[in-house]
């Protein structure tokens, strides 16, 4: 694998994209929601302050929490289909499903899949698979976490998709300049059950901001930031339209918001918490229990993990394969899956400092299958500590020993990881001892 993977303003391929420039934020905002593409289709429409509000008063706490599908809606299991169906929200995370089956990895172990489906919100999705609509997807690793233990349903987490890959941006009009600037803000998460919840509660309870969850309109202390969920293709345009002023998202949404919607990274949360885990490979648990389908099981992680290596040493090609410029699987021009998948520069993320910790080694964004049981473990304590809207209490009869040991199912991936062990040169997973143990490195 390549060690070093950045892209700076001199050396890119994309001569046309000036990335200081774009960085700074120097697109009109409003010129951008009135007539780029990418705020329209798949993306969404144009979003303005009025109907901004509007929608999002009109969801209300209550509705915020409905987001998530109650038991009722689980659909039982229908006869096993073994072709592979992915369901993926536009977003690199999905990257090494999506790689798996455009490269011919499945096929490579003898099993059929179909072109993914792209699904535009987490509500969905989690429907869709629900419903066996999709027996392969990836999902936020805290979604697992409710659905089995608050709905009871049988899922299993069977492998990482990624490592990273996800970043806080603020307008350049915000005043952020530091998480003490968050007092009186309005800030986006994709999901109450996420990592970028977490991760970004985590650091404004450090600088002293208090995460409430109210009404868009409704008055906030100095030292209140209100944190609001918003599907991630919504999120670049309420922040170029000034609706909100900053978010926590997954790639290529942020280097979109850097691009085209007037926006500055403030952190990376990969220089948060060291390689920590994002979306995770979700299967139905039927498929990682029964004997008669173990093979196919297997094979499908044998070629996750092939294509994680493939990806991590193919980044450029595997960009522009996944832009609208190649085949199409994320709506982006391929500038700003380059960016999202390349850049990490700490000498150009300075001003603010959205690198602290170079030393760690840490990319963008990373690809590596194995599920650490101590990451779960925090995962799991830390949703304890984090504001989130719904009935909860199911949390607190969890123990993190109990959920890793419980939710993930490990024999699958490492057997994989074993037959392809290039999986190592992850910069995630310790250069010395154990491989498959690591202590986990949060510094906010």
């Amino acid at each position: 694998m390549n060690k070093k993977r950045i892209i700076t303003p001199d050396d890119s391929n994309e001569p046309h994209l000036d990335y200081q420039k774009h960085g700074d934020g120097i697109n009109d905002p409003k010129l951008v929601i009135e007539h780029d593409p990418l705020f329209r289709g798949v993306l969404g429409t144009s979003i303005d302050r009025r109907s901004f509000l509007a929608m999002t008063g009109a969801l209300g706490l209550g509705a915020m929490s409905s987001l998530m599908p109650s038991a009722e809606s689980f659909a039982q299991e229908k006869k096993w289909d073994p072709v592979v169906k992915i369901g993926y929200i536009p977003i690199t995370d999905s990257a090494a499903l999506i790689v798996a089956h455009e490269m011919g990895f499945f096929k490579k172990q003898g099993i059929d899949s179909v072109r993914p489906t792209l699904i535009r919100g987490w509500s969905p999705l989690v429907e869709a698979f629900a419903s066996h609509r999709f027996n392969l997807t990836h999902m936020l690793i805290p979604i697992p976490i409710w659905m089995r233990y608050n709905n009871k349903y049988p899922l299993k987490i069977t492998a990482w998709d990624h490592t990273n890959g996800s970043a806080i941006v603020v307008h350049k009009d915000s005043g952020i300049r530091t998480p003490k600037d968050f007092g009186g803000k309005q800030f986006a998460v994709p999901y109450w059950y996420s990592i970028h919840n977490i991760v970004s509660q985590k650091i404004m309870k450090d600088a002293g901001i208090t995460p409430v969850i109210r009404p868009q309109n409704a008055k906030l202390a100095p030292n209140e930031c209100n944190f609001l969920v918003l599907n991630p293709p919504d999120m670049p345009p309420a922040l170029a339209a000034k609706t909100i002023d900053g978010y926590c998202v997954a790639e290529p949404f942020n280097a979109l918001g850097e691009l085209k919607a007037g926006g500055v990274v403030l952190r990376f949360t990969g220089d948060v918490w060291k390689g920590h885990p994002c979306c995770v490979v979700v299967m139905h648990e039927a498929d990682t229990m029964d004997p008669a389908r173990a093979a196919w099981t297997q094979g499908v992680h044998h070629a996750i993990i092939e294509a994680q290596i493939y990806l991590a040493e193919n980044r450029d090609a595997m960009a522009v394969m996944l832009s609208r410029d190649g085949k199409g699987y994320l709506p982006f021009p391929k500038e700003v899956v380059k960016r999202a998948m390349l850049f990490y520069d700490p000498a150009y993320y300075k001003n603010p400092h959205a690198i602290k910790h170079p030393q760690w080694g840490m990319d963008r964004i990373d690809f590596q299958g194995w599920p650490y049981p101590s990451a779960t473990e925090l995962v799991t304590s830390d949703l304890k500590k984090t504001v989130i809207t719904g009935d909860s209490a199911f949390l607190d009869k969890l123990t993190p020993d109990f959920v890793a040991k419980d939710l993930v199912n490990y024999d699958f991936v490492k057997k994989a990881l074993e037959a392809n062990p290039d999986w190592r040169n992850d910069p995630s997973v310790p250069k010395s001892g154990d491989p498959y143990t690591r202590m986990e490195v949060v510094e906010v």
